[in-house]
């Protein structure tokens, strides 16, 4: 994929928590939940998700792996960012953390996480 980066999550604190890490300007955008084939398919063409470079980042609960099957079986080019299970939430994750797991991906981030 060559188009745009664009980073999905889960809820509004977990896009907090990533706009107050990332040391760019990266679009993210939150499902509120898993997603029925309406929403899927909305999402999918109003952000042009199947022609821009996907990652997607939810919670290491039962939830959020129920929403990274779903979106992986939609868009199956999307890279995974992972949190720690020991954190279970994004916006649970401490900053530093946060910041490694984006760093993995070539995210660029606020020096003050880099530990």
């Amino acid at each position: 994929m060559d188009g745009e980066r664009i980073v999905i999550v889960e809820g509004i604190t977990d896009k907090k928590k990533l706009n107050k890490v990332l040391d760019e300007d990266i679009e993210i955008i939150c499902t509120h939940g898993t997603l029925g084939i309406e929403r899927m398919e909305e999402m999918i063409f109003d952000h042009n998700l199947d022609d821009r470079t996907v990652y997607i980042l939810v919670d290491e609960d039962d939830s959020g792996y129920k929403l990274r099957k779903q979106l992986t079986e939609e868009l199956p080019h999307a890279e995974h960012i992972y949190i720690d299970k020991a954190f279970r939430e994004v916006a649970a994750t401490p900053e530093a953390e946060l910041a490694r797991a984006l760093l993995s991906r070539h995210f660029n981030v606020k020096s003050i996480y880099l530990i």
